[in-house]
């Protein structure tokens, strides 16, 4: 098969198409010829020598995938050959197959093209697992996701809406916020010009945010607990700005508020595995009844991932960036 290889860390050009053996899938493991795959800031910290697969996982970059099941390892029921499904990986998905733990599968939901399938899986467990399982956001609570308009973003507004929270978005431009403000948002804060901080203050009569989705790490940190209402609940995802800053703990017991850092992609299988049933369970019905949808920017060929991920970089795309395989037949 052919996968997108890494033979160096460097820029984009280190992306490099190239023919690699298959993968074999082990005990409870499935076979996925994989129809398209999508691109995640975690791709590109990988390709620049930042962010190495956990043991164990594929060499290759690409945290989640769509496609068919070609083949069952031992110890895998539930699931058939010729199945339609997408997947949360970590690691494999820029390639023509992957081999994927059965516990990380889903089917590809009522109503979604299978290629633009690619872009649920780690939208969907990430804002899941940090926003609900572990924030705890409730109906009526008013929610901040920074970088409104990314993939994350666009899912995270769709699935608080469908809660019925009340959602504040920061995003860098007027195209980026109205397209948030499609998707649900209330609260639109254009961080280039405006301070989140006070742009919630004013439209929650000074109460802040129950609930806040961070992707920007340090940079973010004081202005973010700042912004938490009273009980207010941080989730820290990503270190786009930095990774330490000073926390104020004062402010944090003067809200009995607390912060918390996840990842996703190095967690045992048990844990994937049961925040992927929980998407199952509560965020499928959801897509299939058409209340969330996946944002899909563009979808290149896998082979031209290097374009693909000078999109991301340049932050000028709205949702999801896509890779599609040959086996796509697109």
């Amino acid at each position: 098969m052919h996968a997108i290889t890494i033979p160096e860390p460097g820029g984009p050009e280190a992306l490099v198409w190239a023919e690699v053996p298959d993968p074999v899938p082990g005990d409870g493991e499935v076979l996925v010829e994989v129809v398209a795959s999508a691109v995640n800031r975690a791709d590109v910290l990988q390709r620049q020598g930042f962010y190495n697969p956990p043991p164990g996982a594929s060499p290759y970059p690409g945290l989640e995938c769509s496609g068919r099941i070609l083949a069952l390892g031992p110890g895998v029921t539930g699931w058939a050959v010729g199945d339609t499904v997408c997947a949360l990986l970590a690691g494999g998905g820029y390639a023509e197959k992957v081999a994927v733990p059965a516990g990380q599968l889903l089917p590809v939901p009522e109503g979604v093209d299978p290629v633009e399938a690619a872009a649920l899986p780690e939208v969907t467990a990430t804002v899941w697992s940090n926003v609900f399982m572990v924030s705890h956001l409730r109906p009526g609570e008013t929610f901040l996701v920074h970088g409104g308009s990314s993939g994350i973003g666009t899912m995270a507004i769709q699935l608080a809406k469908a809660v019925g929270a009340r959602v504040a978005v920061t995003a860098g431009s007027p195209e980026k916020l109205a397209r948030c403000a499609e998707l649900g948002a209330d609260i639109l804060i254009n961080y280039r010009e405006q301070d989140f901080v006070e742009e919630l203050r004013e439209n929650t009569a000074g109460a802040g945010a129950d609930v806040i989705l961070d992707l920007m790490g340090a940079k973010y940190l004081d202005r973010n607990v700042q912004a938490l209402a009273v009980n207010g609940r941080l989730a820290i995802i990503g270190l786009q700005g930095g990774a330490k800053g000073e926390l104020n703990l004062g402010a944090l017991l003067t809200k009995r508020a607390a912060v918390t850092a996840t990842s996703l992609r190095g967690r045992p299988l048990h844990e994937k595995a049961a925040i992927v049933a929980a998407v199952r369970e509560h965020v499928w019905p959801l897509i299939d009844g058409g209340v969330v949808r996946p944002v899909v920017d563009r979808a290149l060929p896998m082979a031209d991932a290097a374009e693909a991920h000078r999109v991301l970089e340049s932050s000028t795309h709205i949702g999801k960036v896509l890779l599609v395989a040959p086996s796509a037949g697109v």
